[in-house]
């Protein structure tokens, strides 16, 4: 039997389909501490994961994301999927994917190459993701949903993340991923109110919030879950504020990590926060009702998947 592998990405890096979060440049700060040290590795697992990705011509926001934890996931055989293309459609202050004009329509054979490298792999949690496509009536919502049906069809042991952009609030796009029927449904709010407008260009702090209430008014067995990143000038009243804010809309995981900047032209990181501050926004957050919190330094959104959505289930 395959290990049970779990296909994760980088929580507080992408708000779009992506994950959360970037990269690691941070001019004006004292140096990373320790506990944002990263060790690299590029073994065998990690050189056999990038020839599978590069011989069916797929994207992971581990890359486009430029995530601090490539190396050990990708050793460990795991990475996060990144559909519609390399090319998303919002320029979010924080996020490393290149934005622009996508060159056309979404490539309708990627889920099948998704759900080969899925079975190449030997995957039994697969994590899925996207740019934001908002030059597509759906948003991409019908290749969501094709890639779901043939990872399913492939690897029927295999457990589905989806990790979706908002869609705009087009509530039928949220409907058919959720008909496709994934195991957990991700949509990252990413940062506090007050700093969505410098932070998420393009997304409405509220609409997050209503996907993430209308996806477990759709389907209540399902997790629902979302992330946010620390780091970015919000204090800790806001902090709680939005986890209060979200726990009321039902979902039932919740992500936190440390923001880093990925290229000296995007948002500088404020401050890094301590591991004990984040072991405390944990246990309140708990607290407050949330199934299962991840809050560490370097959790990103797909971080250790599998073992989120087995503990948010027990």
């Amino acid at each position: 039997m395959a290990t049970p592998f779990n296909i994760v990405s980088n929580p507080p890096v992408s708000s779009s389909g992506c994950g959360s979060a970037a990269g690691g440049y941070a001019p004006g700060l004292h140096p990373r501490p320790e506990w944002l040290r990263v060790k690299f590795f590029g073994g065998p697992n990690y050189q056999e994961l990038k020839r599978i990705m590069r011989t069916l011509g797929l994207h992971t926001v581990c890359e486009s994301a430029r995530c601090p934890n490539m190396g050990e996931c990708w050793e460990h055989r795991t990475a996060t999927f990144m559909i519609l293309g390399d090319i998303c459609t919002r320029a979010c202050g924080f996020c490393a994917v290149p934005s622009g004009k996508p060159a056309g329509p979404p490539e309708e054979d990627e889920p099948l190459r998704v759900a080969e490298a899925v079975e190449r792999m030997g995957l039994r949690y697969a994590v899925v993701t996207s740019v934001n496509r908002d030059d597509q009536p759906d948003g991409g919502a019908a290749i969501f949903a094709r890639t779901i049906e043939e990872i399913r069809s492939r690897v029927p042991e295999c457990k589905i993340e989806v990790l979706i952009p908002d869609f705009r609030g087009e509530w039928s796009a949220l409907e058919t991923v959720i008909t496709a029927r994934p195991d957990v449904l991700n949509h990252n709010t990413e940062t506090v109110p007050r700093l969505y407008r410098q932070v998420r260009k393009g997304a409405v702090y509220e609409r997050s919030l209503e996907l993430l209430r209308r996806a477990k008014d759709l389907a209540p067995a399902m997790p629902i879950k979302t992330g946010l990143m620390l780091g970015l000038g919000e204090s800790r009243a806001e902090v709680l504020a939005a986890m209060h804010e979200i726990v009321a809309q039902n979902v039932d995981i919740l992500t936190l990590g440390q923001y880093l900047q990925p290229t000296p032209e995007h948002l500088p990181i404020v401050r890094y926060v301590h591991p004990d501050e984040f072991a405390e926004y944990k246990t309140l957050g708990e607290g407050m009702g949330f199934h299962h919190v991840e809050a560490g330094p370097l959790v990103r959104s797909s971080y250790h998947a599998f073992e989120q959505e087995a503990a948010a289930r027990s």
